[in-house]
C-alpha cells in the first residue's frame, strides 16, 4: 500500500534504524508528515516542527509545534532528540542549533536537500537555500560521527542535485 501523505525519503528509510529504539525523533519542516507518519509507525515518540502544520490536520500521535525556525529563537531549548530528520529545507543558521538538541550519546542526525547545481533542473535555485559542497560534512564535524555522505544528481523521483548526511553524535562505530 502506498502511503497516501507521500513516500518517505530512501536517504531517511535507509538511516531511521540509526534512531535508538523508541527515542524521540524531531521532524523539522515536517510539511505533510510523511517523514513524522513514517517515524511514528516505528514506535519513535514523534516531534513535528513547521510555521504552518496545515499539512498534519488531525494527526494522531505526533506532537504538532508551530514555529517559524527562521524568524524567531530556537523554540525548543534543552530538548534532546534521539534523532533528527530534516529533507528539502535548509536554515543555514540551524545547524549548530540541529546538532547540539541531538542526543550526546547516540544521537542520530538525518538531513537531505537540495544543493549547488539544483538550478540546472529547477527550484530552488536560489543559492541561499542550496547547500555548498560539503556543507553538510563541516556542520556535523564538530561533534558527530558520519555514518553516510553525498552530493550529487539524483534522477528519481526526479532530478535534483542533492546533499544529504546521516551522523551520531558520541559514537565512533555505529551498526550500518
Amino acid at each position: 500500500m502506498v502511503d497516501p501523505w507521500g513516500v518517505p525519503s530512501g536517504w531517511v528509510r535507509r538511516f531511521a534504524h540509526l534512531v535508538a529504539a523508541g527515542g524521540a525523533v524531531l521532524d523539522v519542516a515536517c510539511g505533510g508528515g510523511r517523514h513524522a507518519r513514517f517515524l511514528r509507525d516505528r514506535g519513535h515518540k514523534v516531534a513535528a516542527i513547521d510555521r504552518t502544520l496545515d499539512g498534519m490536520a488531525g494527526v494522531e500521535g505526533i506532537e504538532l509545534i508551530q514555529a517559524d525556525l527562521e524568524a524567531a529563537p530556537w523554540p525548543l531549548p534543552g530538548r534532546r532528540f534521539a534523532g533528527i530528520v530534516v529533507t528539502n529545507y535548509l536554515h543555514r543558521a540551524l545547524l549548530p542549533q540541529l546538532v547540539a538538541a541531538l542526543e550526546p550519546d547516540g544521537g542520530a542526525l538525518i538531513y537531505e536537500t537540495f544543493a549547488a547545481g539544483q538550478a540546472e533542473f529547477g527550484r530552488p535555485s536560489d543559492p541561499d537555500f542550496l547547500l555548498q559542497p560539503n556543507e553538510l560534512l563541516q556542520a556535523a564535524l564538530p561533534g558527530l560521527t558520519v555514518v553516510g555522505y553525498e552530493h550529487g544528481i539524483v534522477y528519481a523521483p526526479k532530478p535534483a542535485a542533492v546533499q544529504r548526511i546521516a551522523a551520531v553524535a558520541g559514537r565512533s562505530l555505529v551498526p550500518l
